[in-house]
């Protein structure tokens, strides 16, 4: 399968870098399979740092069942409540569950940022959270949180911000 990163810079060769932030599924590198999604996190990359331009690096890499036997991977079919709580958990820093090497799942991008403080700040429900997420059009994220699930990652090259092989 091929997956996406979107970057101000081209990333041949992934790494885990420590964040200044936190992230809906923690500490890793993050990939996607939609190209569109990948394209619009480069554009805000670049603009939130002000420097290097626009890059969507393209990475092979084998189909999430041949990855399971060999890695611990947590998988979210749908944004639901274990997806709600761990999310939730990794973007206020208290996640100290389970450990995994490869997590796939909805990403809670930019326009689902009310809907998260609003559930946060108690204004809605668990359960008003979650139908309105699956109401909202969530592209997915497919993060790699070890040293040995990177080395699943083979760089085929780049597109440039319109999605045009460079």
């Amino acid at each position: 399968m091929v997956v996406y990163h979107g970057s101000n810079v081209i990333v041949e060769h992934p790494r885990l870098v420590c964040q200044n932030r936190t992230l809906d599924f923690g500490y890793g590198f993050y990939t996607t399979t939609n190209l569109s999604q990948a394209i619009n996190f480069a554009n805000k990359v670049a603009d939130r740092r002000e420097c290097g331009s626009p890059h969507i690096s393209m990475y092979e890499v084998p189909e999430i069942n041949d990855l399971q036997l060999n890695f611990q991977v947590l998988i979210f079919p749908e944004p639901d409540g274990a997806w709600l709580d761990f999310v939730c958990a990794n973007r206020n820093g208290n996640y100290h569950g389970q450990s995994y090497d490869i997590i796939l799942g909805p990403v809670a991008n930019d326009t689902i940022y009310r809907t998260f403080i609003a559930y946060e700040d108690g204004i809605l429900t668990r359960e008003e959270t979650i139908a309105r997420l699956k109401i909202k059009k969530l592209y997915n994220q497919m993060t790699f949180s070890t040293e040995a699930a990177l080395q699943q990652l083979k760089y085929i090259g780049e597109l440039n911000e319109k999605g045009d092989f460079k």
